[in-house]
């Protein structure tokens, strides 16, 4: 350490004249030269911060007695200050400086100055006091009571965990969590976006690391991290719904990732019903590549609709996301994808769609044959959805005179499963399959043996796992106490094998 502090003197002087010669002049040089050295400036601001927080406040000032300065001249370079990491590092360096608890007017007076610093670099330097009123307004804040608690909150908790050695590499169990209110923390996803990026990154992580995140773990996680309540913004709410697309395609669909968008979605839904009686934003404003027709109709409560009319909603749904499909610009596939990903953010509609297919008494509605082969290949051209609809429609009928014929047979089943010509999506077949089994009182008895013929690969396995949570997560709306039940049962030993 001391060859390092050594080191650190040297460079020290050079850094505080060249940002001296920064300070005085704000020509296009001057800026190009800022920018040349950033990079190394910035190394230089992290080697500082490695040497100032082993030393307590006193030994800083009696080893670099001009050390305030220099910070206090970071702090006003605006070039500087508009690198995230600069921000970041020169935070760390000023908690270094505070005392935790002052003994005398001259420590209380510094600590004060440092909160002057951290206020200017946290708050000041993004918005002038006219656009912080358009932001904090929308907030139900005021301005003059915006900037005291987010920099009470936000400093007393750095300078805690600072000095609790919560950034400098101990693994200590004492550390304590940054705990800020949520009106400060949505206050700064609004002021920096690359927070709230970093934020929903952090969401990312603990939805998809596990191996099988349930439905309701997934709930649980979204709501603690506050993104629901925050996106009652379109702003927020445009930029996290960017994250998601940037996933799905990045996974090619992958279930847990439309699993977790369906559930972010809920949870914004209940969060702006808990904000507000009617919406302060336009649904465009929240969806704006989605026809406002199609938008309102997706947003409706579909477990709210009683059970005889849920038929007619589905098919208004389908024939809208048809005629946005067909009416897209020639050989875009903006179109599409947009109506897609419009779509999947109201999976219930899915779940009722294949509710009422597996009803006996009705010719399954072409509408509702449309609607699942593009939920499931929305990559198809219309020539092969028309192909894949006659295909599901003849599984369907299939299936239907099984349930209709006596005991149902899981060989039959199987058998039934893989036989449409051409073949469909083998996930449409299998949730099909399951929602068969599940949701009518006939598959129950052959539920255990079915499902143990489809579990011959762990993917198969999870997906299906994933489709008894979905059940389970669903189910008020979905099937009866029994179908509960058995979904309850199955899940559980599913879950000890994979």
């Amino acid at each position: 350490m001391a060859q390092d502090s050594e080191d650190l003197v040297s460079d020290y002087q050079f850094w505080l004249q060249k940002l001296s010669v920064w300070e005085q002049a704000s020509s296009k040089e001057t800026q190009q030269d800022t920018c040349l050295y950033l990079s190394r400036f910035q190394e230089f601001l992290r080697r500082m911060y490695e040497i100032l927080k082993e030393m307590d406040s006193d030994a800083i000032l009696e080893r670099f007695p001009t050390v305030g300065q220099l910070l206090a001249k970071t702090c006003w370079n605006p070039l500087i200050l508009a690198h995230d990491e600069s921000q970041k590092i020169l935070i760390w360096c000023l908690c270094c400086l505070m005392n935790k608890v002052p003994r005398t007017p001259g420590e209380s007076e510094l600590n004060s100055w440092i909160r002057g610093l951290l206020s200017y670099v946290l708050s000041a330097f993004r918005f002038d006091m006219k656009e912080v009123g358009l932001f904090t307004k929308s907030l139900g804040f005021e301005p003059i009571d915006y900037y005291p608690s987010l920099l009470k909150n936000m400093v007393l908790s750095l300078v805690s965990e600072l000095r609790e050695s919560h950034l400098n590499g101990l693994n200590t169990q004492s550390r304590k969590k940054i705990i800020l209110s949520t009106s400060s923390v949505v206050s700064l996803w609004f002021r920096h976006f690359p927070s709230l990026e970093k934020a929903t990154l952090h969401l990312f992580e603990k939805l998809f690391s596990s191996k099988r995140n349930c439905l309701r773990g997934m709930e649980c996680c979204i709501k603690e991290s506050l993104l629901p309540q925050a996106a009652c913004h379109p702003a927020i709410f445009r930029i996290v719904d960017e994250m998601f697309r940037s996933v799905l395609l990045e996974t090619d669909g992958a279930p847990e990732v439309l699993a977790a968008l369906q559930v972010f979605t809920l949870c914004l839904a209940e969060a702006l019903e808990k904000e507000n009686k009617q919406l302060k934003f336009a649904l465009k404003t929240y969806f704006p590549y989605g026809a406002p027709s199609l938008t309102a109709a997706l947003s409706q409560h579909p477990e709210a609709i009683p059970q005889g009319h849920r038929l007619q909603p589905l098919l208004h749904i389908s024939q809208l996301l048809r005629e946005a499909i067909e009416d897209s610009t020639h050989g875009s596939q903006r179109g599409p994808f947009e109506s897609w990903f419009l779509f999947v953010h109201f999976g219930g509609w899915v779940d009722l769609a294949m509710e009422q297919l597996l009803r006996k008494e009705a010719e399954p509605p072409a509408g509702l044959l449309w609607l699942l082969v593009f939920y499931y290949s929305p990559q198809d051209g219309s020539q092969q959805r028309e192909r894949s609809m006659v295909a599901l429609k003849e599984l369907l009928n299939r299936l239907l005179m099984l349930l209709g014929s006596g005991p149902l047979s899981a060989v039959d089943l199987q058998e039934a499963a893989e036989s449409p010509s051409p073949p469909i999506c083998a996930q449409l077949v299998r949730c099909l399959l399951l929602s068969l089994l599940l949701w009518t009182p006939e598959g129950h008895a052959s539920a255990r043996e079915a499902i143990t013929r489809m579990v011959h690969t762990d993917a198969a396995a999870h997906e299906i796992v994933g489709f008894l949570d979905q059940t389970l997560f669903r189910s008020d709306h979905l099937c009866d106490e029994a179908s509960r039940k058995l979904a309850r049962e199955l899940l559980q030993e599913l879950q000890a094998q994979v």
